[in-house]
Order: structure tokens, then sequence, then C-alpha cells
């Protein structure tokens, strides 16, 4: 395809990131019969772009552009909308969100570090390691996946178990995470 060619694919892309934008919006915002519709809309639109932007610029190259320019669209739109606040003026700031109405009790401080801390970790880690052995492809990418997935699912872990009230019910799944996770991996083992 030429230069004009695929200038026009993009407009089109940035037209279709626009409209999916302002369907996504639009049901953030509502709360009636609509908001469903809207969002398969929405992302329809995304997934049909995807899709149409490979056979039009190449099945390589055209994803790979929709996936560049679509979230630049969206992105222009949530920009579109940006307020910009005096710095002087300031509103009056609310009140942060009580962790909990019940009395604190110390080994529920003690369960929740514990399960923020190592008890995440290894549930972390053993979600990583059951990715590296189970997932398909290369050895060298599953490896390299797994050891990325560790920080980002233990950083998951601790903010659901401070954030949540219900602590046993984090501790179950967690545990339950851990157990399953190296339990697969030990029934497979690494190829």
């Amino acid at each position: 395809m030429t230069g004009p060619g695929v200038a026009l694919a993009c407009a089109l892309l940035l037209a279709a990131g626009l409209g999916a934008g302002w369907l996504l919006r639009t049901a953030w915002r509502r709360r009636d019969a609509n908001r469903p519709l809207l969002m398969l809309a929405g992302w329809g639109v995304l997934i049909a772009a995807s899709l149409a932007a490979a056979p039009v610029l190449g099945q390589a190259r055209g994803p790979f552009i929709a996936f560049a320019v679509l979230p630049i669209a969206v992105l222009a739109l949530i920009a579109a909308g940006v307020q910009i606040r005096d710095p002087r003026k300031r509103a009056p700031r609310e009140a942060a969100l009580e962790p909990s109405e019940r009395a604190s009790k110390t080994w529920r401080g003690w369960l929740r570090a514990l399960l923020a801390g190592p008890i995440g970790g290894v549930a972390a880690m053993g979600v990583a390691l059951a990715w590296t052995i189970w997932a398909p492809g290369p050895p060298q990418t599953r490896m390299v996946v797994g050891g990325l997935l560790v920080p980002v699912l233990w950083g998951g872990a601790m903010a659901w178990t401070l954030a949540d009230d219900k602590i046993l019910r984090a501790t179950a799944v967690l545990a339950g995470v851990t157990v399953v996770t190296f339990t697969a991996s030990i029934l497979k083992g690494f190829s």
C-alpha cells in the first residue's frame, strides 16, 4: 500500500477510535438499560477496526498500526475533556474512605501484613511458575514472561488484601491459588 493509502487507513482508524471512545465514555456515564449496548458497540468498533486493518494494511503491519493508532484516538478524546483548574482556588477535600467500620484486632493486622507480604509473594510466584511451565511457546519467552508476572501479581495481591474487609476470604483465595498453581507445576514439570 502506498503512503496516501496508509494515511487514509490511519485516519479511518483514528475516526473509529474516537467513535469507540465516545461510545465507551457514554456507557460509563449512563446508568440505564442502554449501557450494555453502548459498551458492546464501543468494544465492537475497536475489534472491527483492528480486524479490518489486517487485509487493508497487511497481515502483520495492519494490527500493529491499529493497536498503536486506536489508543491514541481514545487518549485524544480523553485529553479533550481535561479541565485546567486554578491552583489558588481549591475545592474542599473529600474525606478518605474508611477502611472498615469494625474494630481492629491485632491478629487481623498481622494477617494482613502476612498476606500482603510473603503469602501474596508466594502466590504470585506460584502463578508465574505455572505460567512458565504450562504456557505454549519457547522456554526463554515463558521464563521472561513468568518473571515479569511476579511483581505485577504481587502488587495486585497486596492492594487487594489491604483493601478488602473480608480478610479470611483473601486468606482462602491466596492459599488456594498457591496450592493449585504449585501442584499444577509439580504435576507437569518444566520441559
